[in-house]
């Protein structure tokens, strides 16, 4: 499955916090535990994310939430558990993920993007409402649903030690009447004087705010809605596991 992954997972793992460094997601990570705490019917304590990448949320949520950090990749979990030493780290998919264990919070953040199909998605939810404690709640936020996708380029990166990394990113959808859009990446890679540039590609689920909702309420959560997200156009969605 490793081969299968994005480039940025893989080679290209020891740079991903140059290209979105975890100090950006406070206001996000803030968001989640906000709404975690008014979903839950008891305080929350525990917390487990599916598709955790390099940790840049949990490096802001650690603090209020005993975390477990689950991801398909092996070197972004590497580079998590050095930003994140005090959260349990878990190789795993998210599709059949199954720990025998029960979260007040289970987050899903942007690397729900990666599952085509509507069948990956489900699969996804039935293992959110698998982990949910009664009472619990379960945060999905997606880049974007059909209602919102836009397509466009944007640029960033981040200055390291002794090293800089500069990105453009180019969203497209090459066949609007499917579940999936493309977007492609441009890395310059600094190290030192030398500058190389590298190619990488992504393919990302898209389906309807109906879709979202549907599907939720079908793993058995008992309320599933929708509220807007740390940025204009964002969107997150919210399912509540019944106490009872």
């Amino acid at each position: 499955m490793d081969e299968a992954l994005p480039r940025l997972y893989r080679e290209f793992a020891p740079w991903f916090h140059l290209l979105t460094a975890p100090a950006d997601y406070a206001d996000e990570a803030e968001l989640y535990r906000r709404l975690a705490a008014e979903a839950c019917a008891v305080p929350p304590r525990t917390l487990l994310e599916l598709g955790s990448g390099g940790g840049n949320n949990a490096s802001h949520y650690r603090a209020h939430f005993q975390a477990t950090l689950a991801d398909l990749s092996p070197a972004m979990l590497a580079i998590s558990r050095e930003l994140n030493p005090e959260c349990e780290h878990i190789e795993g998919d998210m599709r059949s993920l199954r720990l025998g264990r029960l979260f007040d919070v289970v987050l899903v953040h942007d690397a729900v993007m990666y599952l085509l199909t509507g069948d990956d998605l489900r699969a996804c939810m039935a293992t959110a409402f698998a982990h949910c404690r009664p009472g619990g709640v379960a945060i999905f936020a997606p880049d974007c649903t059909r209602e919102t996708f836009t397509p466009g380029t944007s640029h960033g990166g981040h200055d390291g030690d002794g090293r800089a990394l500069r990105y453009l990113e180019w969203t497209w959808d090459p066949d609007p009447s499917d579940t999936q859009y493309t977007v492609d990446f441009a890395y310059l890679l600094r190290e030192g004087e030398s500058v190389r540039v590298e190619q990488d590609r992504h393919i990302f689920g898209l389906f309807s705010r109906d879709e979202w909702l549907a599907w939720l309420r079908e793993a058995g959560f008992a309320e599933a809605r929708v509220t807007p997200g740390v940025e204009e156009g964002l969107e997150v969605f919210v399912a509540c596991r019944a106490a009872h």
